[in-house]
């Protein structure tokens, strides 16, 4: 049994400790409950780690680190549960990880004193790493709450119990997106995916048609048809980090074409409305980072 909400959490950090959207009083956490038998539950951590890698690889990560946290030798006495609970949850967690041939580091001592874990790190874009994932046993709360289910016996089990967190919250992630990416996001990411921008104000009709359009394909747009000189528009949606422009004058408006620039390159040319649209929609579509070597989609 697989539960899960978005859930809102307060804390009384200290002013001095405040960062941003990294740590904040208030946040939204991803938190889920699985309730598995213990034949499933190697099955249920495999799929939590799969689960966890496909997330970030989608947002454009690609380094790890894995920390598997468990109990230090010498206190013991501060953990919760069984000694053969806690061997069993090891074993299944150190089985999941072999599985997929994830690499990790053994944290002795770490792990909290109601279970083990496995805590997934991102690297971003310069190497720092990002605490997100974790994959967190529970030998506590289906002992307070006395939960039992039927197992093929016909007899009445303790099921075990693992917490799963894949952004850690909401907030945060986004602070790491944003670090990660330095506000650069793909198109599929970017608040504003295109900006539509007047040469003159004898296109504004065209452009308005042109940014009308894209919407009705979906795309989320931005119209600049203030009296401003052109480079001086180009240079605002290079501020806001706009992945695509459209530079409307008179040529495109008689020939109904767009001259496209992009973020990191710069003008690639010019082309039909039709074409730019069906070349954005693939880029959202495959969530990709980037053009191509060639600019193509």
């Amino acid at each position: 049994m697989r539960l899960a909400e978005l859930g809102t959490v307060y804390r009384a950090e200290l002013a001095g400790t405040l960062h941003g959207l990294l740590r904040v009083r208030g946040f939204t956490q991803d938190d889920a409950h699985l309730f598995c038998t213990p034949e499933s539950v190697r099955d249920e951590i495999v799929a939590c780690l799969d689960f966890a890698f496909d997330l970030y690889r989608v947002f454009g990560f690609e380094k790890f680190r894995v920390e598997l946290s468990v109990r230090g030798g010498d206190s013991r006495q501060h953990y919760l549960g069984r000694d053969e609970d806690w061997e069993g949850a090891e074993t299944a967690l150190v089985a999941a990880l072999t599985e997929r041939h994830v690499p990790y580091q053994r944290m002795e001592g770490e792990a909290a004193f109601y279970g083990p874990k496995i805590d997934i790190k991102v690297e971003d874009a310069i190497g720092r790493p990002w605490q997100l994932a974790t994959v967190q046993f529970d030998f506590n709360l289906p002992d307070r709450f006395g939960l039992e289910y039927v197992g093929a016996d016909n007899k009445p089990h303790r099921p075990i119990m693992i917490h799963r967190v894949l952004f850690g919250s909401v907030e945060r992630f986004f602070g790491v997106l944003i670090e990660h990416y330095a506000g650069a996001f793909p198109l599929w990411l970017a608040p504003v995916q295109v900006a539509v921008l007047t040469i003159a104000d004898r296109v504004n009709l065209y452009a308005e048609r042109v940014a009308r359009a894209l919407r009705q394909a979906g795309l989320r747009v931005e119209l600049n048809a203030r009296g401003e000189k052109i480079g001086a528009k180009i240079r605002d949606g290079q501020r806001q980090k706009v992945p695509f422009m459209r530079v409307l004058g008179d040529r495109e408006a008689e020939a109904e074409t767009v001259a496209v620039r992009e973020r990191s390159r710069g003008e690639i040319g010019v082309m039909p409305l039709e074409e730019f649209e069906r070349m954005a929609l693939r880029l959202i579509r495959s969530r990709a980072v980037s053009l191509g070597p060639s600019g193509a989609a």
